[in-house]
């Protein structure tokens, strides 16, 4: 099959050639780092290396950082004795870092200069005996399993230069005896250091337990690596022993060499396609796309106009000119993406249909087990597969380290627009460096890592202990609620104890070097943020259906919230507190009702406030960076109010009635929609006109009218058969879900507001009753829907239809439902391809 992306169209991946890497190694060669272990040595640096006026500042300030000057004779000449030792990257670090992880881990301080020597040169050799350990073990299996099966892995072969059995048997003990000497040579030197044992506090076993369990983090790749190179040996194995026997065969009226052959170009054919599409998805996390998808910003938006005096214009401008431009591009990358996957899927449909003709051919063989020699001809096409996927696997993994290399040398990558998310910036320059917005980019849902290894000891033990009490009360409390054990019972004295043990291993046990400065990083990098932020009056925020961050200026921001006050007309500024009125009257109500007998003791207690804890609900507000203007949604903090328990419970015991009677026109996310799509074509009624509509009803939760809201709710609840809900007669379900609306007041900035219009987001009972009001306003859009078999779904305030009328018909069914109630407006949008929640549907 030909390639649809023509030469000219294909992504530029023939930047990373053979040329590129040759260059990189060459600026490797050119720019080699002066290692940590040249500095301990305290030699003269040479005059070439000195010339580098690039690398001098980096020396000065490594220089400045290292004050523990360690001899390195010991070192060195320990070195030259072991053949087969590799040093770690992470011994060739600072050592002060190293000292710093193990004060932590070991809860020691090593203050005295020769305790410090002691800890590194023990550290080192217990590197070497981990290390050689290791790689016995692995050439160990190879001879035990060469011995087992008669053959040797292939760089055995290599080493030796001969295909001999007997040769590469002796060469493979001589090897492993080798290794042997120089694990005793380690053990030697070990024992000759610990006569020197500085530190009287710590044992020298206790020692030596610590920094065993540190190398092994540190070095536990090694184990893995090797496991994966024994499987391949093995794998190898049973792939020329499979091959072997299947040659064996004589196939009457069949070339099996043939159709093997053709089955093999096909999978070289598809690990092809497979190798450009990995490498089109790694310059996509790597930020460094082709160069024919750059030519897009040449002439697409132009910034042909530039506002005067005009900056939050101008801003606005050059934003659309972004999103355009990104959208493109991520349009391009899904062509490609797509023609990727088509050809793959064209691919694996050839290989099937040889497949087919191979099993036919061979069934119909009576001379030999047709079944049989098909099973063992698919298992050797699978190892051939597997083979070609390993080898793609790590073509993509070196490109990596290129691409990146490339892209920081790259002066015009660092201004072009990428398919990746990135904050909304609200401002005319951007005040973060390359990695603090980077930082950024990861979005709200990024977590920092190991954010607790880096703190201080007693803060470990601090959160050590709050967690304790914490996970220990849930199950302790839990178990003597619902299974009567007592809070003294044996087992729960047994489980504190060892809930205590895994945490202090959990926060205790080593990082690898690599992760420990990763998170010290990310710890700079969040610090830096702040500051600018604070410094500059900005403002973070998560944008609202966006799963990115806002930044903007704190002024601007406030506009947008006084705006949104001033066009919702839902909200009173208040000029005293009722916080002690509100709590009065929440408690006032619970026991009135109570008293009547309308509501169960338990159903009280679970409603009731706690006097201690509750505080006003705050406000804050969410950027809708997807819609013009930039307006912003509100979301109070509930957490404490007075109702809050009020509302937690009504939402409870009426949304499970809403979900079951609802189900049908509800939508819960981007891949229940999904199905229910599937279900509607498979009625026949999807078509290559069919058109999609979207619409979202404009601040439903601000525009709900009280009374009438209430009103629905009763009357939902009285249509699907309920005159008590959980025992509670309707009318108090009214009383309670009116103090919930009604007695909703708030704190923003450094004033007091209370809602008179809808209720607040944020309040888990007024996500219900918007849902159970909106069922009632789009009554008549569902019914008409039904009618002509059409789709309709909701998710809370975004509707999904689809239609297979005209545009204009659909137009004036959407206007003339904008007349349907006087606070419900929606806006739409029309088309064959739109987004709703996250994901993209295109007919």
């Amino acid at each position: 099959m030909k390639n649809p992306i023509n030469s000219n169209n294909k992504p530029d991946h023939e930047n990373v050639s053979s040329t590129e890497i040759n260059s990189t190694r060459n600026l490797t060669k050119r720019k080699r780092d002066i290692s940590v272990q040249d500095i301990k040595s305290n030699t003269r640096i040479p005059k070439s290396t000195r010339s580098i006026s690039v690398l001098q500042p980096k020396l000065k300030k490594m220089k400045r950082r290292i004050k523990l000057n360690i001899p390195t004779t010991t070192t060195i000449m320990n070195n030259t004795a072991y053949k087969y030792y590799r040093q770690p990257i992470y011994l060739k670090r600072s050592p002060m870092i190293l000292i710093h992880m193990l004060t932590n881990i070991i809860n020691y301080n090593f203050k005295k200069k020769e305790e410090q020597i002691f800890l590194c040169h023990r550290l080192d050799l217990l590197d070497k005996h981990y290390y050689l350990q290791v790689h016995q073990q692995l050439w160990q299996s190879y001879l035990d399993i060469g011995i087992e099966k008669h053959r040797w892995p292939n760089q055995l072969y290599a080493m030796t230069k001969t295909n001999d059995f007997q040769i590469c048997q002796k060469y493979l003990d001589n090897h492993i005896n080798t290794i042997k000497k120089e694990i005793d040579t380690c053990l030697i030197q070990l024992n000759n250091q610990a006569q020197s044992y500085p530190v009287t506090t710590l044992s020298l076993d206790q020692l030596d337990h610590y920094l065993k369990e540190f190398v092994d983090c540190q070095r536990k790749y090694l184990s893995t690596r090797n496991n994966k190179q024994l499987q391949k040996f093995i794998d190898n194995f049973h792939e020329n022993e499979l091959f072997q026997t299947i040659s064996t065969y004589r196939l009457n009226s069949i070339d099996q060499d043939q159709y093997i052959n053709r089955l093999m170009s096909i999978r070289e054919n598809q690990s092809t396609i497979y190798e450009d599409l990995l490498m089109l998805e790694m310059r996509v996390l790597c930020k460094f796309l082709p160069k024919n998808f750059d030519q897009l910003e040449e002439f697409i938006a132009p910034m042909i106009y530039s506002p005067l005096n005009n900056d939050q214009k101008m801003i606005e401008v050059r934003n659309k000119r972004y999103k355009t431009i990104q959208e493109a591009k991520r349009i391009c990358l899904n062509v490609f993406l797509n023609s990727y996957e088509v050809q793959l899927q064209e691919y694996d449909q050839q290989y099937e249909n040889e497949f087919l003709q191979l099993e036919s051919h061979l069934l119909n063989n009576i001379n030999i087990n047709g079944s049989c020699v098909y099973q063992q001809i698919q298992q050797h096409m699978n190892y051939q597969t597997n083979k070609l996927k390993r080898q793609v696997s790590i073509k993509i993994r070196s490109l990596r380290g290129i691409l990146i290399k490339n892209r920081r040398r790259s002066s015009s990558a660092k201004n072009t627009i990428g398919v990746w998310p990135e904050p909304y910036i609200d401002l005319l320059t951007n005040v973060f460096n390359r990695y603090e917005w980077n930082y950024l980019s990861f979005g709200p849902s990024c977590i920092r890592i190991n954010q607790s290894a880096i703190r201080p000891r007693h803060q470990q033990e601090i959160a050590i202990q709050k967690d304790h009490k914490s996970i220990y009360d849930k199950v302790g409390h839990h178990l003597n609620e619902h299974y009567f054990v007592p809070m003294t019972a044996t087992i729960l004295k047994q489980y504190s104890n060892q809930l205590l043990h895994d945490l202090n291993r959990s926060y205790f046990s080593p990082l690898s070097y690599n992760d420990q400065t990763l998170a010290l990083k990310q710890a700079k990098k969040v610090v830096s943020i702040q500051r600018k932020i604070k410094k500059h009056h900005l403002i973070l925020r998560v944008t609202d259906k966006g799963y990115n961050f806002y930044i903007g200026t704190e002024e601007e921001f406030d506009k947008k919230a006084q705006n949104f006050f001033h066009d919702t007309n839902a909200f009173i500024e208040l000029k005293e507190n009722p916080f002690n009125k509100i709590q009065d009257n929440v408690i006032h109500l619970l026991n009135q009702i109570r008293a009547k007998n309308f509501i169960f003791q338990w159903q009280c207690n679970k409603m009731m406030p706690n006097r201690i804890k509750c505080q006003l609900a705050h406000l804050y507000f969410n950027p809708k960076t997807h819609k013009d203007g930039i307006p912003v949604r509100p979301i109070e903090n509930t957490i404490h109010a007075p109702t809050t328990n009020i509302s937690n419970y009504l939402d409870e015991i009426i949304r499970p009635i809403f979900d079951k009677e609802c189900q049908n026109t509800t939508i819960i996310d981007g891949s229940s929609l999904i199905q229910a799509l599937h279900q509607y074509m498979r009625k026949g009624l999807f078509k290559s006109t069919t058109l999609f509509c979207t619409f979202d009803i404009r601040n439903l939760y601000t525009m709900l009218p009280q009374e009438e809201a209430l009103n629905i709710l009763i009357e939902f609840l009285n249509i699907h058969g309920y005159t008590k809900v959980k025992g509670i007669p309707l009318e108090t379900i009214r009383l309670l879900a009116s103090i919930v609306l009604k007695e909703n007041v708030f704190v923003y900035g450094k004033k007091i507001y209370q809602q008179v219009l809808g209720g607040a987001m944020g309040s888990s009972f007024t996500l219900t009753l918007a849902n159970i009001f909106m069922w009632k306003w789009q009554k008549e859009l569902v019914r008409r829907q039904d009618m002509t078999g059409e789709y309709y779904g909701r998710y809370i305030d975004d509707v999904f239809m689809t239609w297979n009328k005209s545009e204009n018909e659909l137009k004036k069914v959407l206007d003339n439902a904008n007349t349907w109630h006087p606070n419900i407006k929606l806006e739409y949008k029309i088309g064959k391809s739109l987004p709703f929640l996250d994901i993209l549907l295109t007919n």
